[in-house]
């Protein structure tokens, strides 16, 4: 998480040389570049069948991806990631569908209403178009969640998580060009990016793999549960994104609420490890 959120402020720097499309587009593409360096997949041995899983898991990684960074150029690191927890919230109620589980998500409404320009604390100075792609981003994280499981049914190994990675960055690939232009090859741009790609992508995924095989899946949940949290600190350490109390308040809403639905709903529903912030 250290990793994922360290990676997200150090990709917010390169907005203004960049933009969001293309620092997204040379993250994900670096991504995945080296994770085919890492892993050596047997793309050439998939069949249709396993690509017809992989095009729409790799279609909402790479969404999620362009949706989170658009909600970043508006919005302070600690928010986004709050409101992106809520894709996978209204997942594991889906999938759950336990009373209890209801309330956890009713908290987590309290805590989106405390962030939106109705919550005052401050928060009428939160664009609502922030929330909005925040908020879209969570859904394709959700989308990507689902995309996974099938993934992992049919793919063995890490090959179709590469092969999503690829298509991630195919399709991000046209709006960073259309954004940035010949900056994405800047020796600059592509050191830094590798940076990015390595912090928020290669390493936490593999952090990720080697803790869901040595911990139960709903304990690696509940402590992803804390992610907001770090999200703010490392706006505040990297950025000097200051939010106020009451946003506070509301991550500590959703953070209580997802740690509540891992623990009480189904495991695995917000357990799946997470590539994007």
């Amino acid at each position: 998480m250290l990793s994922i959120q360290g990676g997200a402020a150090f990709a917010k720097t390169l907005f203004p040389t960049l933009g969001t499309a293309g620092t997204s587009a040379v993250r994900v593409t670096l991504a995945a570049a080296v994770l085919m360096l890492v892993f050596r997949p047997a793309l050439h041995r998939l069949t249709w069948a396993q690509w017809r899983a992989i095009l729409p898991y790799g279609a909402a990684l790479g969404l999620m991806n362009l949706a989170f960074y658009e909600s970043l150029r508006l919005l302070p690191l600690g928010l986004a990631v709050t409101l992106e927890f809520v894709g996978p919230l209204l997942l594991a109620l889906a999938l759950s569908r336990r009373p209890l589980d209801v309330a956890w998500v009713a908290l987590a409404g309290l805590g989106i209403v405390l962030i939106s320009p109705i919550g005052g604390g401050g928060a009428a100075n939160v664009p609502l178009l922030g929330i909005v792609l925040a908020l879209a981003a969570g859904g394709m994280w959700a989308l990507y969640i689902l995309a996974g499981g099938a993934v992992g049914r049919r793919v063995p190994g890490t090959t179709g998580v590469v092969a999503g990675m690829i298509v991630a960055a195919l399709i991000i690939l046209p709006f960073g060009v259309a954004q940035a232009g010949p900056a994405l090859l800047t020796p600059h741009a592509l050191l830094l990016g590798l940076g990015v790609a390595v912090l928020s992508s290669a390493l936490p995924y593999t952090l990720e793999m080697r803790a869901l095989r040595a911990i139960p899946a709903r304990i690696f949940g509940v402590m992803m549960s804390v992610e907001p949290a770090l999200a703010a600190l490392s706006g505040l350490l990297f950025l000097g994104e200051r939010l106020t109390a009451v946003q506070w308040a509301a991550m500590a809403c959703v953070i209580a609420a997802s740690a509540g639905i891992n623990l009480t709903g189904k495991a695995g529903a917000h357990s799946e490890p997470e590539p994007v912030n």
